[in-house]
């Protein structure tokens, strides 16, 4: 995969939404190690909407725009994650049309899919908060 330079989501703390690995056109794989902070219980399992923080910034990621924004996420949590997990997110685009790009993500830990979804992204001619 070659090297391509972030270029949306800069502000983002990898702490909470991962850090990207590898970076192509079109296609992006970001990683995330839970921390205490994000389990849900005293077993140590880790509350779904982190795993899906770290699978909409790949999704982000793998479109790469400063302006690109989440319109909507069809997504399958399929297995657990607990805390000592490290989880892989890898985002491709599969399909642009106009502003609308659609990008399908696999979460995993190791050759474990945690969870699988489609994201519908849209790329904007400004910054949302500008309109």
């Amino acid at each position: 995969m070659a090297a391509v330079t972030p270029n949306t989501h800069l502000g983002i703390d990898a702490a909470l939404c991962g850090t990207p690995t590898a970076l192509s056109e079109g296609r992006a794989v970001a990683t995330l190690t839970p921390t205490a902070a994000m389990t849900a219980d005293a077993r140590g399992l880790v509350h779904g909407g982190f795993i899906f923080g770290l699978a909409d910034y790949a999704a982000m990621l793998a479109v790469n725009d400063p302006n690109v924004v989440l319109g909507a996420a069809d997504v399958r949590l399929t297995a657990p994650v607990a805390l000592g997990d490290t989880v892989v997110a890898t985002a491709e685009r599969v399909a642009t049309k106009g502003r609308k790009h659609t990008v399908e993500v696999v979460c995993a830990v190791g050759d474990r899919p945690v969870l699988t979804g489609t994201f519908t992204t849209f790329v904007l001619d400004q910054h949302v908060l500008d309109g």
